[in-house]
């Protein structure tokens, strides 16, 4: 059993900035590949960003490269989303994902952009 808790969502303008955390526990963390979901209003979830166990493999989904970047500290449990130069079409519940054989989701945290 792993459980994440994301936070630091919120309203920002279009081209600014804002980091994610998750906290995981229940688990090592360093055992559990982490990744970056969101969800529109009316879309279905996606993939956003992923980061391998010990973090020096990293993946992200085409409309989020050169601008997103997935962190992860170890030491701390945690696994960050840092988002710049945000678009309104980021606009969404941003979720994280904690895999280790089964998949662990959090409760999301709103990210809204506006224009």
């Amino acid at each position: 059993q792993v459980q994440v808790v994301e936070s630091g969502g919120g309203l920002v303008q279009a081209g600014g900035s804002l980091r994610l955390s998750c906290a995981a526990s229940g688990r090592a963390f360093k055992d559990v590949f982490m990744a970056w979901f969101r969800q529109a209003p009316g879309k279905e979830r996606v993939f956003v960003a992923g980061i391998s166990r010990g973090g020096g493999l990293t993946t992200y989904a085409e409309s989020v490269k050169g601008r997103f970047t997935i962190a992860r500290d170890n030491a701390k449990s945690t696994v960050y989303l840092q988002m710049n130069s945000l678009k309104p079409q980021d606009t969404a519940v941003y979720y994280c994902n904690a895999r280790l054989g089964n998949s662990y989701w959090g409760q999301g945290t709103q990210v809204t952009v506006s224009s």
